[in-house]
């Protein structure tokens, strides 16, 4: 067996990939600078927060707190995770906005917890699915995905239709939105439970959708990254 590189000079990479106590302090060194170099000018840079670089884009956007009814949709969106198929989050380009509309900011997430940004596409992005189809086509296509969508692999919910939302925990949900910063009022908590009462699984998952992207009214031809 031939041994011509029996005298090549053994690199830094390869001490360090038999190694393994150096490969995982080398590991936490880049990822602990590339977490510092990212996450700290958030705590004093102006520009991270847009209300403060465009104060108008809080009268611009109309972004709102959930209502009790669309926050429930979004805990069962999360529930059956809707998430690991469907994406929240358009990208600046033109093929993006092209298919999805215009592309996502920040801003419009403001009151998420967590956001559903996300890039797993195997299902179409959502962001902007809002008001682009009736209550009915949401109801039959959550109902059989395939009666109205031929090509679509997403599940059945039929299960949606007969469960109930239950008001009290929908109450406990806004409170602990409210301890998390989402500005409900005492008016909108102590109302949560009536608002929801009846509602099924289905009508709140199609309220949550329905509101996806429809906030922010954008202007023709303005770019909001300026």
């Amino acid at each position: 067996m031939s041994e011509h590189n029996s005298n090549k000079p053994v690199t830094f990479q390869e001490k360090l990939e038999k190694n393994v106590w150096a490969l995982v302090l080398a590991t936490a060194i880049i990822v602990s600078v590339g977490g510092i170099v990212e996450i700290v000018p958030l705590f004093y840079l102006n520009t991270t927060f847009e209300d403060q670089v465009h104060p108008e884009y809080e009268e611009l956007s109309g972004v709102r707190p959930y209502e009790a009814l669309e926050l429930a949709g979004r805990d069962i969106y999360q529930r059956e995770g809707c998430y690991l198929c469907h994406s929240q989050m358009i990208r600046p380009f033109r093929d993006e906005k092209d298919r999805y509309g215009h592309y996502s900011l920040a801003v419009e997430s403001k009151y998420d917890h967590p956001f559903q940004w996300g890039s797993k596409r195997t299902g179409p992005d959502l962001a902007r699915v809002g008001g682009k189809y009736s209550d009915d086509w949401h109801y039959q296509h959550l109902r059989a995905p395939r009666s109205v969508v031929p090509e679509s692999v997403m599940p059945n919910y039929p299960w949606l239709e007969k469960a109930t939302i239950d008001g009290n925990g929908i109450e406990k949900r806004v409170k602990a939105m409210k301890i998390l910063g989402v500005p409900y009022t005492d008016e909108q908590i102590n109302g949560a439970a009536a608002s929801v009462e009846g509602k099924t699984e289905m009508q709140a998952l199609v309220a949550y959708l329905q509101v996806l992207g429809t906030m922010v009214k954008f202007e023709p031809g303005r770019d909001y990254r300026d």
